[in-house]
């Protein structure tokens, strides 16, 4: 089974998501988040948020990209137990009885996303408003596709 982790290829989203996601943690699409949202919700971190942001599921920040890896059956219970948790602290759900099926729903829509994908596939989404709500789309990276120059630093080491 594959999921989405947290990954950091500089510093920039500690600069730009109100919270970040930490680096290695388990992330999905958090689109529920903006399912009220207007123009008017759509400013400065939030709308950084809005328009490229995953959702990491353990600290509930925000993240640009995500990496498609391995994860085993018995990690999927906690995040539908934290997420659910998050509902009814958050959101208002009655209780995580009542919020695990919706929490599930979340964790599988991601699981469905990232079993499309080989392993190490960076994954990006972008959101924009619509007339009748919250449109995603997805773009995938696989990691044949990826060179470390575009990621790395160049110079050279004396200062040069």
């Amino acid at each position: 089974m594959l999921l989405a982790r947290a990954i950091h290829f500089d510093e920039s989203d500690m600069n730009v998501y109100r919270s970040p996601a930490r680096t290695g943690e388990w992330c999905i699409s958090g689109g529920f988040e903006f399912s009220n949202f207007t123009e008017a919700d759509l400013v400065g971190k939030a709308r950084q948020a809005f328009t490229n942001g995953w959702l990491g599921v353990e600290t509930f920040g925000r993240v640009t990209f995500v990496a498609v890896t391995k994860i085993e059956p018995s990690e999927i219970d906690a995040l539908v137990d934290a997420l659910a948790a998050h509902f009814v602290a958050v959101y208002g759900a009655p209780s995580t009885d009542a919020a695990r099926p919706v929490a599930h729903e979340e964790i599988q829509q991601m699981i469905a996303l990232c079993s499309e994908q080989p392993p190490n596939t960076v994954l990006a989404v972008s959101r924009e408003l619509s007339d009748v709500g919250v449109n995603e789309a997805y773009r995938s990276i696989e990691s044949r596709e990826a060179d470390l120059a575009q990621f790395a630093i160049h110079g050279s080491l004396d200062g040069g």
